[in-house]
């Protein structure tokens, strides 16, 4: 489930954007660093251990894909990891998966736990395109309106130049189509690293000064740095 989170003080921005910069130096954007920096045998042992030996393939099989679409133009790349991550995660609420009305999870825990929201979908999409060298300046995640089944929606969307109609990545329709050509989606706000827009028609927006960062974002970060993996007690036999 998508939470509307507040923006409260510039000061949570700046917050907001040094965590996001500290992330930028953890991972480097060349499949090569990425791999060596974070698919270790540390990683993997904590991995299996926390999510279990079917997690751990899922994991691999990931490092993998990492590996063998690196060469590719963006068009493969975002159609790969768009289907890649569509069908490696089953989707589940926040709710039922965390025991929490909204959770951000990171890629690791989302493919540990091989469930999660659209959030989940969307945020996995993102540092994996990251990965394979897709610049930031192109992707954002968006916040819409599914007006299908008029619930709040995460997507990820792809610019190819500054001029050009988003492309959007999406869990609900696997299609990846202009924004101009998904009207079930209103969208409402887009951020990145580099900052927020309040959009408008066609997803491309205004971008938002002196605004505070999105706390569930800036969360994110942190897990990430930290090289978190949850997962609710409750849930891990599961």
């Amino acid at each position: 489930m998508f939470v509307v989170h507040h923006f409260r003080t510039g000061s949570d921005l700046k917050y907001f954007i040094v965590l996001f910069c500290i992330l930028l130096l953890l991972i480097p954007f060349t499949v090569s660093c990425f791999l060596e920096e974070h698919f270790t045998a540390d990683f993997y042992q904590k991995f299996s251990a926390v999510y279990g030996k079917e997690a751990e393939v899922r994991a691999k099989n990931w490092e993998t894909f990492l590996v063998e679409n690196s060469g590719n133009d963006d068009w493969n790349k975002i159609n790969k990891i768009n289907d890649f991550i569509n069908k490696s995660v089953i989707y589940e609420t926040d709710l039922s998966l965390w025991d929490k009305e909204d959770y951000w999870a990171s890629p690791a825990e989302t493919l540990g736990r091989g469930r999660g929201d659209c959030e989940d979908f969307a945020i996995a999409k993102y540092f994996s395109l990251l990965a394979l060298g897709i610049p930031e300046g192109k992707l954002r995640l968006m916040y819409v309106r599914q007006l299908q089944i008029d619930e709040p929606h995460m997507v990820l969307i792809y610019f190819e130049n500054k001029k050009a109609i988003p492309l959007v990545l999406d869990n609900f329709n696997p299609r990846i189509l202009p924004a101009n050509k998904r009207p079930d989606l209103k969208p409402i706000y887009s951020f990145n690293g580099s900052g927020l827009w309040m959009s408008k028609a066609k997803g491309l927006g205004k971008k938002v000064k002196n605004s505070s960062g999105v706390s569930a974002w800036t969360k994110l970060l942190q897990r990430i740095e930290q090289v978190e993996m949850n997962v609710p007690a409750s849930k891990k036999d599961r």
